[in-house]
């Protein structure tokens, strides 16, 4: 299950769990779509994999135990373990590969 991250790890903008804003890779590190788009070149800082849309999980139990209300979102504030500088580099890096040798 999805532990939906409070924010993102980058600029700590706050994601709550119906915001359209969150993408996630597969190891579940939580962006923003700015900080996405415009700091990591789509590619995670901590894995090197993509981002996606993170699922929004519905308030309303649509079917008994499954929802918002059986399973909360994380309130753990997650940041990355990069600097500022190192996540600029990271990027510029990035921007050299071709995106299918991504």
């Amino acid at each position: 299950m999805l532990q939906l991250r409070p924010n993102c790890e980058c600029c700590d903008k706050d994601l709550p769990p119906g915001s359209m804003e969150a993408y996630i890779c597969n190891y579940e590190c939580t962006f923003c779509r700015s900080c996405v788009d415009t700091q990591l070149n789509s590619v995670c800082p901590n894995c090197g994999g993509g981002f996606c849309a993170r699922p929004v999980r519905p308030k309303a139990e649509h079917r008994a135990g499954v929802g918002l209300q059986s399973h909360p979102a994380s309130t753990q504030r997650v940041h990355t373990q990069y600097s500022a500088y190192e996540l600029s580099d990271f990027s510029e890096s990035i921007k050299s590969i071709k995106p299918e040798n991504r």
